[in-house]
């Protein structure tokens, strides 16, 4: 009797451990399924973030006034590194003394920009915009300008910032 009951109880005892093995392997898919989609949601903020950067930074090079100019300098300086960085540090007096003797008041509009490629920390951004182009007491009309450029943007620890700008004619 007690080896019929042995026998009884050898397929529930496989039972179990199939049904364990079952459970671990599909909460590990579980596991690795969210790593998968946190990491695929982690690429694609970092494709939005580094889009929103080049377009802020286009904006902020569009849109100087002789009364904002150190502000305005200020932040073309705060959304740029390396090269591009060092060029604009390179004309911030010109740029200055141009602003304030012209009175200038250029306002800038987004016109679109969108990912060209993505490796890493590096992406390629391609973005369009134009200005209007006021001269404070002047009698000469508004312009209004085109701009297009393929801008390299860098992610720096959290912050994506524009490392190198190139004006597409």
């Amino acid at each position: 009797m007690a080896v019929n009951a042995a026998r009884r109880a050898r397929p529930l005892r496989v039972a179990g451990l199939v049904l364990a093995l079952l459970i671990v392997a599909l909460l590990g898919a579980a596991f690795w399924l969210r790593s998968a989609l946190a990491q695929a949601q982690a690429e694609a903020d970092d494709r939005e973030a580094a889009i929103r950067a080049a377009g802020s930074h286009a904006l902020d090079l569009l849109s100087v006034g002789h009364r904002t100019v150190d502000s305005d300098i200020k932040r073309i300086l705060d959304t740029s590194t390396g090269a591009a960085r060092a060029e604009y540090a390179r004309n911030v007096t010109t740029l200055k003394e141009t602003t304030l003797r012209g009175k200038v008041l250029q306002t800038g509009a987004l016109r679109a920009s969108g990912l060209v490629s993505m490796k890493g920390n590096v992406a390629r951004v391609m973005v369009v915009g134009d200005a209007v182009i006021r001269w404070e007491g002047s009698k000469q009309p508004p312009q209004e300008r085109f701009y297009q450029w393929n801008m390299e943007v860098t992610k720096i620890g959290t912050a994506w910032l524009v490392s190198k700008t190139e004006l597409v004619l």
